[in-house]
C-alpha cells in the first residue's frame, strides 16, 4: 500500500520578501511538519507553484491547475499537483510601493483599484493520479469558496491518510471512509475519534470509493501492472500536436540521447508530453534531467551538457534561440526544430516505413479510403483513450521488433547472491547483419538499455506485456511485418490489454465531487469573500497520527509476488540469414572450404593449393567463416593439434583471411571461434619447441579491443557457471526424464531454477555456491590473462609493432613512453648495471600488455564480484605470466628463423630496350587490383590480380612482371608498365594481403599513360629499402636538367643519371649557340626587363659553354634594319651548314609547298609576292619561343615587326602559318595582346589624341600590319582596293559557286555557338546535334544533285543521317542578307551586315573594352578559352574515371558519371568547335588569325586542328609529322614546361594540352576513317611516347632551346649507337616499313577534301587509349619489347612440340585460343584480314627462300590492280576495300562517292609518280607523298651519281646490296635501302674521306663476282667494303668519288 499524497501545503505570495521587480512565494503552511523517513520533503516546491513568476495582477484570474515533476537525489519522481486561485491583497505597505514605484515611471496610468495575489494548494506525491489530484485539491477550494459546512482540517486530513495500493486494480480506501455529510455537524469530533476505532467489519468490506468527506466519492483505478506506464490520453494528444513524422524525431532523439525541449503556453501540455514520450519509450525508462516543467528562474538548466526532456513556458521563448544543440519542439505551433549541428539517426528503413504506415492507419483511417469510389459511411478513428492506446501498442510492436531475441545475448555471470548479467553487443548486432545500423547502435549503448538490461536481465522475476510479447509474438511479427492491416489488428490487440491495465473496472467509473456554485451554474466568476484561512495544525497532525497508528496494529497486506521464469522467445539465429548474402552462403562454397581443409589435414596439398584462391575468396561470407572454425574443431584432439610445417602454414593463412575480415567488434563471433583454436594448432620446431598459431596470426585489430575479452570472458564464464549447477543437479537423485531435459537447459533457464531454490537452501549452503561461482570466475580470470598475453605479445619482441599499430594505449597516454617508467625503474633497481637499458625494449611491449590485462581484470572481477584478495593476488600473477610467455616466445623466434624460406614464385626479368638499363634490383612485391574490375575475375574470366612478383626500376621504365595468385592462371605472365617520365603521382599506402596477415605497406603509382600500379611490398623488402625505391624514383621523374631524362642518357650508363657536362655536336653549332647567347644576353637589357611570365633559366645552368670563345661575334647594330639583311650576307660560311640546317627544317619545306615564300631567291624576288620569309628572328633575339624563319606580308619591314612583338604576350606577334590554297586566306597565328596593345589595338584611327605616344605608334604599326595581311588576300586586291566592302560582297557572291552560297549560313550559327549564346549550351549530353531552334540544312548530295557536289565534308553519325545543326538566319547576316527573325538575338549588335576579311579569334575576357571600328576590314571573335589549370584538373578527373583506385559501388561515382564530372568531353567539344568555324571561315574566303592565351597551348591545337582539317596533305605520315614539327615544335609549345618533365617544372603540374590536341584528331578520325593515311595506333602511339621521354623529339621547350642543346640538328650518319632512335619520326618510318601497324588500310582520300566534323559531345566517343590495358605484355608502344615476348611465346611453343609428344599428325592441331581483353593484345592475337593476309604473303616467300618484299610494295600492287578492275566494272564496293574490319565508322553517303573519287584520285597518283620517278610506275612510296607535284625533294636535285653497290656491314655483319647516291652539292655519299626509298639509311661525309682504293673479296662476299669489282673507302673513322655488280661499274666508282673529292 502507498500513501496518496505524501504532503500538502498552502503556498503563497511572499509580501515581505518583495523587491526588485519579481516577487516571491512562501510556503505558508506544510502538513506534515515533519518529513517521512521514507519520503523527505522535496526543497523549491514555491518556484514550481508559479514557473513564470510570482506576480500580483490587477484583474482576478480563474483558478488553474498542473501537475509539476520534481526529481530528488535517489532518481525518485515527485508529482506535484498545484492547484492555484487569486486573492485579493490588501497590504498598504504594498500599496506605497506600487505608488512610488509608478511615479518613478512616470507612466501617468492611475492605480489599479485592487491587486490580486496568486496563492496555491499544493499535494506532493509519489503517485502519478492526474485526475484524483484534481478532484481533491478542487473539491477544497470548493468547501473554501461555497463555505461548505465541512471543516478544511478534515479534508485535508482524510487527503493525506488515504493509502492505496500500489497496483492491482481499482481497490477501496481502507482506512477511515468519512462520509461526513452523514453526520450531523455537532457530532463531527465524537465521529472523528469513533473512526479511528476500527471495526472488523468495515475493513473487510470493501468499497471501491474514497471520500474526503465533503460529500464526494471517487473510484481511484490503479493500474493491473505497475510496470506499464499510465498515459491517459497524453499520447493521442502529443500525436495530434506535432504530427507523425515530428513525433518520430523526437522518439529518436530521445532514445539516441539528444536534448529535447517541450513549449506551450500550457503547463499541463507540457506535462502530458512529455509524459507521452516517455510512456512511448516503453520499455526504456528515461534515466536523464526530466523536468516537465521548469520555472523561469532556473532556466540556466538548459545549457547542461548532458541530455534532458524539459518543458519551458512559450513565454520564455526568446531565451531559448541560442541554444545550439537543444531540439525544440513547439507543441502550440507543431513544429520540431532540429538545429544544423544535431544529426538524428532514424529507425533502420524498412521499419521506418511499417511504423510510419501504420501510426497514419490509426491516426488517420480515412486516408486509406480517401480516394474510393464508393468510401464506407463512416470511418471514425477509435476515442481519444483507445487511440492512446493504439499508438503506444505500434511502438510497443516497434520494441519488440528492435529487440527480438536479447535474451539470447545475456551472459550470465553470477547467479548468486544477486543474479550479475552482461549483454552481448556485438553479437547481437553480427546476427542481425545490424552493425552498420545507427540507432540500433546508439541505442544498445545508451543508459536507457543498460538499466533495460539490469531490470529485465533476471531470469526469475515478475514479466509484463513486454516480455510476454519478445517471447511469444515474435513469429507472428515476423510474418505480418510487411502487412499493415495485420499489424494494424495486431496492435488493437495489444491496446486492448494497455486499456485493460490502466482501467481495470471501466464499469464502475462513477465520480461525485462538488464543484464551486459559481462554476457550476456558469456565472461570471466572483471573489470568495474571504482569503484561505490558516488551517489548525493540531486538528490535521491528529489524523496524521491516527491513521499512522492504525496502519501499525493492522496486519501488513501481503499481496503474493507473482515471480516467474522469463521465457526467452525463438533465438535469433532464424531469421538473420534470410537477410545475408545468398551467394556467400551458398552451399558450394561451404563444400569448398571443408574439402580444403580435409585435403590439408590428409596431406594432399597439391589439392589444397589449388582449392586455395576459391577458400580465401569464399571466406568473405560469415558461413564460411563459421564453416571454417567448425571444420578445424573437428581436427583438434584434447586441445591440441599438431601439423607439419606446410599444413601449418595453410591454416595459419585461412584463419588470417577470416581474421581480416572480421569488424574489431568480432559481430559474428568468429573471433571467438578461433580463439581456442589459435592455441591448438601449433608445429614442432628444432629443439623440441613448438610453435603455437596464435603467434602468426596476432596482427587484427580484434586482439586489441576490450570490449571483445570481455563478451569472450563472460561467455566462457557463463559456460562454467552452467556446468558448475549442471554438476550439483546431476549429483541430487533426479529421475532419468529430469536429467535429460536438465541437459538442454540454456544458463539463463538453469539460473532462473536456482534463483527460485534459492530461498529454500540453508545459509550453509548459500555460502557455498557463493564461494564456488567466485572462484569459478576467479580461474576464468587467469585463464584470460595467459590467452591474452599469447595474442597481445608479438613473437619478435623487440620489434614494438604492438604499439605502433593497436589499440593497446588507449585510456592512458601512450606517448609518455613506457620506455622511461621501464628504465627508471630498473635503474632504481640495480644502478650500476646496464640491464635496464638492454631490456628497455621488450618491457616496454610487456608494460603495456600487462596494463591492458590489469585494465581488463579490473572491470570484468569487479562486475562479476571477485574478492579482494582474489584479485590482489591476479595483479602479482600477471606480469610474471606475461615474462614467462615472453622467454618462450624468444626461443621460438629463434627457431622459426631457422626454418627454410617458402618457396616463392621464381623472380621474371623483363625485356629491356636496347640502351634501358636497372637502376635497381627486383624487389618482390604484390600488384594489387585497382578500381578496374576486368582483371580481377569479377566481370567473368579468372582473376589476374592480385599478382605476385617483382618491379623493376629501370632508366626508361616502371615494370612490374609477376604471375597471378590464382593457380588456376598461375601459368600466365602479368606485365604492367609505365615510362617513368609518366609518373603523375604517387602516395604511400598500407595494403592487406590476400593470403597474409600483415598490412604491407605498399606504393599507388599513378601516370599520365592512364596505367595506376598499386603495390604492396613483400614483407622480405625492407622499409628502408623501399624508401630507397622512392627516392631513385623521384630522381629519375624529375631529373635537375633535361638532359637527365632517358633519350639523352640511353646508351650511357645508368650512372650517369646525375647531371653531366657534354661535349658539344659540332664546332659550327658552337658558335651558333655561343652568339645565340652573346645576342641574346645584348637585347636581354632592352627586352627582357619587363617580363614577368616567362623567366628563362639562368645562363650558367642552360649552356656549359666556356665564355672565352669570344673572337667569332655576329656583328647585329643595336636597331639594325634587318630588312636589308639577306642570310648568306649575315652569315659566315662556318655557320652556312646550320643555316642550310635551317632551310632543310619541316617549316620552310612546308612553306615552299604553300607558296607561302623561298629563301633561295630572297634577293631577286618578284615584290608583287605577298608574303616573305622573314629571317628576323634567325638569332632568336625577337621572340624566344619562335621558329628562326617566318612567314610576314611583303611588305613590312623586320624593324616593324621587333616593334610590334612587344604588344604581344612573350613577344609572340601575328605570323602566317598556312594559306588555303583555293581561296588564298591566310591563317595567323600569335599571342593575345598585353592589356596596354588591347586599348591601343582598339583606338579608333582617327580618334584625337593627346601627344604621339609610343603606345599610338605600336598600334598604328600593328593596325599597318594588319591591314598588309587584309590587302594580301587576292578578293581584297579584286574589288579594287576600295575600302567599302560592298564590292567585296558582290564579286565575292558572283564569283563563288553555288555549293558556297549553300554553305554560307553556316558560319554565323557557328559563331553564335562558339562566343556562347546563353540558349545554346553545347554542354549538355541530352540536346545532342541540334539546338532547339535550329532549321535542318541538310547536305545529302540527293538535294544538289543539280549543281557541283559541294566540297566540305560533314562528319556522320551512325543512324542520324546528314544534319546539319547550325541555324541559318545568322549565317544570312553574315552572308550579306537581311535576317528572317525579327529579334536577331545577341548577335545583332555584333554581325555587320558584310563579311570581314579578316577575323581574330581573341579571348572573351581580353576583349572587353573594345569597340568596333566599321572602318577597319577585321572583326573580332570573343570566345571562352579553357584554362590551363581547367585542363589540368580535367586530366586529373579522368584519369580517376578511367583508371579508379579502388572500386567504388556507390551510383554517383560510375564510370560515365565520373567522365561527365571530368569535362573532358567538353573540353574537347569546345576545341573542335572553335577549329570547325576557322575551318568555316577560311573556307569562305576570309583570314583569321587565332590570338588566344601566350600563344602556344590553345592557339597551337586551333591552329594544328584547322590545317589537318582543311589540308589533306597534313592527313598523311609525312603531312602530319610535318604539322606537329612546325606547330607544336617550332612555335615552341613547351612540352618540357606542361608535362613537368624536369625539377624545375615539378610545380607546375602535368598538363596534357598536346594529348587534347591527338583526342580531336582520333574523334575527327573516327567520323571520317577514310581520309586518313595513319591509323588510330599511330596516335595512340604519340600520345604514349610523347610522355615517355624515350624519343628527344618531344624534350624541351622551343627551337632555341633544342640548339642550345645541339639536340635539333642531329646528324644521321653519327649515332653512336644504330639501334636507338632518338626522333620518334624515325622510330616510326623505320617501324612502318617493316609492319603495316601504322597504316589505315581505309585511306582513299578525295580531292582537296575539306573536313567539318560534328563536336557535340554526343558525337564525340572516350578515346579507347584511355582505357585499354594489356596485362600480357604491358603497354604496346614499345614495339622491340612486345615483339621480343611474341617471339619468347612462339619459341615456347615449339619447344614444348620438339620436347617429346610427337604431335599427332592424324588430326588437326587446333589453332583456338583463348582471348582475354584486358590480358591479350587482341589487335597482334587477332589481327585484321588485311594485317593477316600481308603476314601469311611474308610467311609464304620466307618458306619458299625469295626475298620478302615490303608489306607497302604488296598493297600498292594490290590497289592499283584494284583501281584498275574498277576501272573496267563499275560495281559499287570494290570486295578487297572492305576486307578491313572497321567499316561501321564509313562515312560515305554513297557508294557512288566513294567509286568516284577514289578511281580519280588513284589514277592521278599514279600519273604523278610517273611523271616524277621516270618510265618504271613507281608504286612503292606512299602514294600521297607525290600529291603535290610542285613539292619535290631537294635530295633529287643533287644526285650527281647512282646505283647499286653491295656494302659489308660493320663488325660482323653481313654485305647487304644498297642504293648509293653520290651527291657532289652536299658533299655526301648517301645510301638507302632501295631504289624508291626516301629515307636515307646512313651518310658517309666525303670530307672524312682520305683515299678510295681497289679492295679483296671477304668473308661473306656475294659469290660470282669478279675480284675487280671490290674496292674500299678509308675514312678517318673506319674503311667502308663495297662491291659493284662488276668490276667496270667499281672503276666508275672510284673515279666520281675521286673526282668529287678534288673539287672538294
Amino acid at each position: 500500500m502507498a500513501r496518496l499524497a505524501d504532503y500538502f501545503l498552502v503556498v503563497g505570495y511572499d509580501l515581505e520578501k518583495r523587491g526588485g521587480g519579481e516577487g516571491q512565494g512562501r510556503i505558508l503552511q506544510r502538513f506534515p511538519e515533519k518529513d517521512w523517513e521514507d519520503n523527505p520533503f522535496p526543497q523549491g516546491i514555491e518556484l514550481f507553484c508559479q514557473p513564470s513568476g510570482w506576480q500580483l495582477v490587477a484583474e482576478r484570474q480563474p483558478p488553474s491547475f498542473f501537475v509539476a515533476v520534481l526529481t530528488d537525489i535517489n532518481s525518485e519522481r515527485h508529482y506535484c499537483a498545484c492547484f492555484t486561485f487569486w486573492e485579493a491583497v490588501d497590504n498598504p505597505q504594498l500599496w506605497k510601493e506600487e505608488a512610488s514605484e509608478v511615479d518613478e515611471e512616470g507612466s501617468g496610468e492611475p492605480l489599479p483599484a485592487q491587486l490580486y495575489g496568486p496563492k496555491s494548494v499544493v499535494v506532493v506525491s509519489r503517485l502519478d493520479h492526474t485526475e484524483v489530484f484534481r478532484n481533491c485539491l478542487g473539491l477544497i477550494y470548493t468547501v473554501h469558496v461555497d463555505s461548505l459546512n465541512v471543516p478544511l482540517e478534515t479534508v485535508i486530513g482524510n487527503l493525506l491518510t488515504c493509502t492505496i495500493p500500489i497496483a492491482g486494480g481499482s481497490q477501496t480506501d481502507e482506512s477511515s471512509v468519512c462520509s461526513l455529510n452523514l453526520v450531523p455537524l455537532n457530532l463531527t469530533c465524537d465521529w472523528l475519534l469513533g473512526c479511528f476505532q476500527p471495526e472488523e467489519e468495515e475493513s473487510e468490506d470493501s468499497s471501491r470509493t474514497i471520500t474526503l468527506g465533503a460529500g464526494d466519492r471517487q473510484v481511484i483505478q490503479t493500474p493491473i501492472n505497475d510496470s506499464l506506464p499510465v498515459s491517459g490520453c497524453s499520447v493521442s494528444q502529443l500525436f495530434r500536436q506535432l504530427g507523425i513524422v515530428n513525433v518520430l524525431y523526437l522518439f529518436c532523439a530521445a532514445l539516441t540521447e539528444h536534448k529535447i525541449l517541450f513549449l506551450s503556453s500550457s503547463y499541463q501540455r507540457l506535462t502530458d508530453a512529455c509524459r507521452a514520450l516517455l510512456a512511448i519509450m516503453f520499455p526504456l525508462k528515461y534515466s536523464f534531467t526530466y523536468v516537465p516543467i521548469l520555472p523561469g528562474k532556473l532556466l540556466e538548466v538548459l545549457s547542461t551538457p548532458t541530455p534532458f526532456i524539459i518543458g519551458v513556458n512559450s513565454f520564455f521563448r526568446s531565451e531559448t534561440q541560442e541554444l545550439l544543440d537543444v531540439i525544440i519542439a513547439d507543441l502550440d505551433g507543431g513544429t520540431v526544430t532540429i538545429p544544423e549541428c544535431v544529426h538524428i539517426s532514424l529507425l533502420p528503413e524498412p521499419l521506418l516505413q511499417h511504423t510510419q504506415t501504420v501510426l497514419s492507419m490509426v491516426l488517420d483511417p480515412e486516408l486509406e479510403v480517401a480516394d474510393h469510389a464508393f468510401p464506407p459511411s463512416s470511418i471514425q478513428p477509435s476515442t481519444q483513450k483507445i487511440q492512446d492506446k493504439e499508438i503506444r501498442a505500434v511502438f510497443l510492436w516497434l520494441f519488440a521488433q528492435l529487440f527480438q531475441g536479447y535474451r539470447w545475448c545475456l551472459h550470465i555471470i553470477r547467479i548468486h547472491p544477486e543474479p550479475v548479467i552482461r549483454f552481448h553487443k556485438a553479437a547481437f548486432l553480427g546476427q542481425r547483419a545490424q552493425t552498420e545500423d545507427d540507432l540500433l547502435t546508439k541505442v544498445l549503448d545508451g543508459m536507457a538499455f543498460a538499466r533495460f538490461v539490469s531490470e529485465r536481465g533476471p531470469p526469475y522475476r515478475p514479466t509484463d506485456l513486454f516480455d510476454e510479447l519478445v517471447a511469444n509474438e515474435v513469429t507472428r511479427i515476423r510474418q505480418e511485418e510487411t502487412m499493415p492491416r495485420k499489424v494494424l489488428s495486431h496492435a488493437r490487440e495489444l491496446a486492448q490489454q494497455l486499456f485493460k491495465n490502466e482501467n481495470p473496472y471501466p464499469a464502475v467509473a462513477m465520480h461525485k465531487v462538488q464543484r464551486p456554485a459559481d462554476v457550476t451554474q456558469s456565472r461570471p466568476f466572483t471573489a470568495p469573500s474571504c482569503c484561505f484561512p490558516h488551517l489548525d495544525e493540531v486538528t490535521v497532525q491528529l489524523f496524521i497520527d491516527h491513521a499512522n497508528a492504525k496502519l501499525k496494529s493492522a496486519p501488513p497486506v501481503v499481496r503474493p509476488e507473482l515471480k516467474a521464469m522469463v521465457p526467452s522467445g525463438p533465438p535469433l539465429v532464424d531469421f538473420v540469414d534470410r537477410n545475408g548474402n545468398v551467394l556467400a552462403n551458398s552451399a558450394r562454397r561451404l563444400e569448398v572450404v571443408r574439402n580444403c581443409i580435409n585435403y590439408i589435414f590428409d596431406n594432399k596439398m597439391l589439392e589444397a593449393k589449388k582449392l586455395m584462391p576459391a577458400v580465401l575468396r569464399a571466406l568473405k561470407g560469415r558461413a564460411a567463416r563459421v564453416c571454417l572454425t567448425q571444420e578445424l574443431n573437428q581436427h583438434v584432439l584434447q586441445n591440441r593439434a599438431v601439423l607439419d610445417d606446410q599444413q601449418f602454414d595453410y591454416v595459419v593463412r585461412m584463419m588470417n583471411c577470416t581474421l581480416q575480415d572480421c569488424s574489431h567488434m568480432d559481430e559474428h563471433g568468429i573471433a571467438a571461434a578461433l580463439l581456442p583454436l589459435v592455441t591448438a594448432f601449433c608445429r614442432k620446431l628444432g629443439g623440441g619447441i613448438t610453435q603455437f598459431a596464435y603467434s602468426c596470426v596476432q596482427e587484427h585489430m580484434v586482439w586489441t579491443n576490450m570490449q571483445f575479452w570481455e563478451a569472450m570472458f563472460y561467455s566462457d564464464v557463463q559456460k562454467h557457471i552452467r556446468a558448475l549447477y549442471l554438476e550439483t543437479d546431476s549429483d541430487a537423485p533426479s529421475t532419468e526424464a529430469e536429467g535429460v531435459s536438465s541437459a538442454e537447459q540454456s544458463a539463463l533457464e538453469l539460473a532462473s531454477e536456482q534463483s527460485r531454490l534459492w530461498p529454500t537452501l540453508s545459509k550453509e549452503q548459500q555460502q557455498e555456491r557463493v564461494q564456488k561461482e567466485e572462484s569459478t570466475v576467479f580461474s576464468q580470470a587467469i585463464h584470460y590473462a595467459n590467452r591474452m598475453s599469447y595474442l597481445l605479445l608479438p613473437l619478435d619482441t623487440s620489434r614494438n609493432r604492438l604499439l605502433r599499430n593497436t589499440g593497446l594505449g588507449d585510456g592512458e597516454s601512450v606517448s609518455n613512453s613506457y620506455l622511461t617508467n621501464s628504465i627508471a625503474g630498473s635503474m632504481a633497481e640495480s644502478y650500476d648495471t646496464e640491464s635496464g637499458f638492454e631490456d628497455a625494449e621488450t618491457s616496454d611491449v610487456a608494460n603495456s600488455v600487462v596494463r591492458f590485462i590489469n585494465r581488463f581484470v579490473d572491470k570484468v572481477c569487479n562486475e562479476s564480484g571477485v574478492t579482494n584478495e582474489h584479485l590482489k593476488a591476479l595483479h602479482t600473477m600477471i606480469p610474471d605470466i606475461v615474462q614467462m610467455h615472453i622467454e618462450t616466445l624468444d626461443a621460438v623466434h629463434r627457431e622459426s628463423k631457422r626454418l627454410p624460406p617458402i618457396q616463392k614464385p621464381k623472380l621474371l626479368r623483363p625485356t629491356l630496350l636496347p640502351g634501358e638499363e636497372l637502376v635497381m634490383d627486383a624487389m618482390r612485391v604484390h600488384l594489387m587490383s585497382d578500381g578496374r574490375e576486368e582483371a580481377t575475375g569479377l566481370m567473368g574470366g579468372p582473376p589476374l590480380l592480385p599478382a605476385e612478383g617483382a618491379i623493376f626500376l629501370t632508366t626508361y621504365r616502371l615494370v612490374f612482371k609477376g604471375t597471378p595468385n590464382d593457380p588456376l592462371v598461375g601459368e600466365q605472365v602479368v606485365t604492367r608498365s609505365f615510362p617513368v617520365a609518366s609518373l603523375t603521382k604517387e602516395k604511400r599506402i598500407s595494403v592487406s594481403l590476400p593470403m597474409d596477415q600483415f598490412l604491407q605497406e605498399g606504393l599507388q603509382l599513378r601516370s599520365s599513360t592512364f596505367q595506376l600500379m598499386k603495390v604492396a611490398f613483400d614483407e622480405e623488402v625492407a622499409s628502408d629499402l623501399a624508401e630507397v625505391f622512392r627516392k631513385h624514383l623521384h630522381k629519375l621523374r624529375y631529373p635537375q636538367h633535361v638532359q637527365g631524362t632517358f633519350a639523352f642518357t640511353v646508351g650511357h650508363s645508368a650512372k650517369m643519371v646525375v647531371e653531366h657536362k657534354t661535349k658539344d655536336k659540332n664546332q659550327s653549332l658552337k658558335t651558333l649557340s655561343k652568339n645565340l647567347v652573346k645576342s641574346a644576353k645584348r637585347t636581354i637589357g632592352r627586352q627582357y626587363v619587363t617580363r614577368k611570365k616567362y623567366t628563362p633559366p639562368t645562363w650558367e645552368n642552360r649552356s656549359s659553354l666556356p665564355s672565352e670563345m669570344d673572337e667569332d661575334e655576329i656583328s647585329v647594330c643595336e636597331e639594325p634594319d634587318q630588312s636589308s639583311l639577306t642570310l648568306s650576307s649575315t652569315i659566315r660560311s662556318s655557320d652556312r651548314q646550320t643555316m642550310s640546317n635551317v632551310v632543310e627544317r619541316a617549316c620552310c619545306r612546308d612553306y615552299q609547298r604553300l607558296g607561302l615564300g623561298t629563301l633561295s631567291n630572297s634577293l631577286t624576288r618578284s615584290k608583287n609576292e605577298p608574303f616573305r620569309i622573314s629571317t628576323v628572328n634567325r638569332m632568336y633575339t625577337v621572340c624566344r619561343s619562335y621558329p628562326g624563319l617566318l612567314i610576314v606580308p611583303q611588305s613590312v619591314p623586320d624593324s616593324t615587326i621587333q616593334r610590334i612583338s612587344r604588344c604581344y604576350r612573350q613577344n609572340r606577334f601575328p605570323v602566317v602559318c598556312w594559306r588555303n590554297s583555293r581561296t588564298k586566306a591566310v591563317l595567323l597565328r600569335s599571342a593575345g595582346l598585353h592589356a596596354k596593345g588591347v586599348v591601343g589595338f582598339f583606338k579608333s584611327p582617327n580618334a584625337p589624341s593627346a601627344g604621339p605616344s609610343q603606345a599610338d605608334s605600336t598600334s598604328l604599326e600593328q593596325e599597318k600590319y594588319l591591314q598588309a595581311i587584309v590587302s594580301s588576300m587576292p578578293s581584297y586586291s579584286e574589288a579594287g582596293a576600295r575600302n567599302t566592302l560592298s564590292g567585296f560582297t558582290s564579286t565575292h557572291m558572283s564569283s563563288s559557286d553555288s555549293s558556297d552560297k549553300l554553305r554560307q549560313p553556316k558560319i554565323g550559327a557557328l559563331m553564335k555557338q562558339v562566343m556562347g549564346g546563353k540558349e545554346d549550351m553545347p554542354g549538355t549530353f541530352s540536346r545532342g546535334a541540334l539546338g532547339q531552334k535550329a532549321r535542318v540544312v541538310s547536305l545529302t548530295p540527293s538535294r544538289v544533285s543539280s549543281h557541283r557536289t559541294p566540297r566540305g565534308k560533314w562528319g556522320s553519325i551512325r543512324g542520324s543521317g546528314r544534319l546539319s545543326a547550325y541555324n541559318p538566319d545568322v549565317g544570312n547576316r553574315l552572308a550579306g542578307k537581311d535576317s528572317s527573325q525579327p529579334n536577331g538575338g545577341p548577335a545583332d549588335t555584333f554581325f555587320r551586315q558584310q563579311r570581314a576579311y579578316l577575323y581574330i579569334i581573341g579571348d572573351k575576357a581580353q576583349l572587353k573594352g573594345g569597340k568596333q571600328d566599321s572602318f577597319q576590314q577585321w572583326e573580332l571573335v570573343p570566345i571562352e578559352v579553357c584554362d590551363v589549370r581547367q585542363v589540368k584538373n580535367s586530366f586529373k578527373k579522368l584519369m580517376k574515371a578511367c583508371v579508379p583506385s579502388t572500386p567504388t559501388t556507390d551510383p554517383n561515382m560510375s564510370f560515365h558519371r565520373c567522365l561527365e564530372e571530368s569535362e573532358w568531353m567538353n573540353l574537347l567539344h569546345r576545341v573542335l568547335q572553335v577549329s570547325v568555324l576557322v575551318v568555316e571561315l577560311l573556307d569562305s574566303g576570309s583570314s583569321v588569325m587565332v590570338s588566344l592565351e601566350d600563344g602556344w597551348d590553345v592557339t597551337t591545337q586551333v591552329v594544328s586542328l584547322v590545317q589537318l582539317l582543311s589540308d589533306p596533305y597534313y592527313r598523311t605520315f609525312d603531312g602530319f609529322r610535318l604539322l606537329v614539327e612546325k606547330e607544336w615544335l617550332s612555335f615552341g609549345h613547351r612540352f618540357s614546361h606542361r608535362g613537368g618533365q624536369t625539377l624545375a617544372s615539378q610545380s607546375s603540374g602535368f598538363t596534357p594540352v598536346f594529348l587534347q590536341f591527338l583526342d580531336c584528331v582520333h574523334q575527327i578520325h573516327l567520323q571520317f576513317p577514310m581520309e586518313f593515311e595513319f591509323s588510330q595506333y599511330y596516335l595512340k602511339f604519340l600520345a604514349y611516347h610523347y610522355v615517355s621521354s624515350r624519343f628527344r623529339t618531344f624534350l624541351l621547350d622551343s627551337d632555341y632551346e633544342r640548339i642550345e642543346l645541339g639536340v635539333l640538328y642531329e646528324e644521321k650518319g653519327e649515332r653512336r649507337n644504330p639501334q636507338v632512335c632518338k626522333s620518334a619520326w624515325d622510330y616510326i618510318d623505320r617501324l612502318n616499313k617493316k609492319t603495316p601497324v601504322f597504316y589505315n588500310y581505309m585511306f582513299a582520300p578525295e580531292d582537296e577534301e575539306v573536313l567539318k566534323p560534328y563536336s557535340f559531345i554526343s558525337n564525340l566517343k572516350v578515346w579507347d587509349f584511355y582505357t585499354e590495358e594489356r596485362l600480357a605484355e604491358g603497354p604496346a608502344y614499345d614495339w622491340e619489347l612486345a615483339r621480343g615476348r611474341q617471339e619468347e611465346r612462339v619459341a615456347e611453343e615449339t619447344v614444348s612440340v620438339a620436347g617429346g609428344e610427337r604431335p599427332d599428325t592424324t588430326a588437326p592441331k587446333s589453332q583456338r585460343r583463348v582471348v582475354w581483353p584486358c590480358y591479350d593484345n587482341t589487335s597482334r592475337v587477332l589481327p585484321d584480314a588485311i594485317t593477316k593476309l600481308l603476314q601469311e604473303v611474308q610467311v609464304l616467300e620466307l618458306e619458299l627462300g625469295q626475298v620478302s618484299e615490303k608489306w607497302k610494295d604488296t598493297w600498292d600492287k594490290i590497289k592499283t590492280q584494284r583501281t584498275e578492275t574498277r576501272l573496267e566494272s563499275r560495281h559499287s564496293f570494290s570486295s578487297s576495300l572492305l576486307m578491313s574490319s572497321n567499316l561501321s565508322h564509313q562515312r560515305r553517303s554513297q557508294g557512288v562517292y566513294l567509286q568516284e573519287s577514289s578511281v580519280g584520285s588513284s589514277i592521278n597518283l599514279a600519273l604523278d609518280c610517273e611523271a616524277s620517278a621516270g618510265a618504271t610506275p613507281a608504286t612503292g612510296r606512299t602514294s600521297t607523298s607525290t600529291l603535290y607535284s610542285q613539292f619535290q625533294s631537294t635530295e633529287s636535285e643533287n644526285r650527281s651519281y647512282e646505283g647499286i653497290l653491295f656494302k659489308k656491314g660493320a663488325l660482323l655483319k653481313p654485305w647487304k646490296p644498297r642504293w648509293f647516291v653520290l651527291d657532289k652539292t652536299k658533299h655526301q655519299l648517301r645510301y638507302y635501302d632501295s631504289r624508291k626509298d626516301k629515307e636515307c639509311k646512313g651518310v658517309i661525309e666525303l670530307a672524312e674521306v682520305e683515299a678510295v682504293i681497289p679492295g679483296m673479296p671477304t668473308m661473306g662476299a656475294p659469290k660470282h663476282i669478279e675480284e675487280k669489282a671490290f674496292f674500299d673507302l678509308k675514312t678517318t673513322k673506319r674503311v667502308y667494303n663495297f662491291c659493284a655488280e662488276d668490276s667496270l661499274n667499281a672503276q666508275l666508282w672510284m673515279d666520281s668519288v675521286q673526282s668529287c673529292l678534288s673539287d672538294a
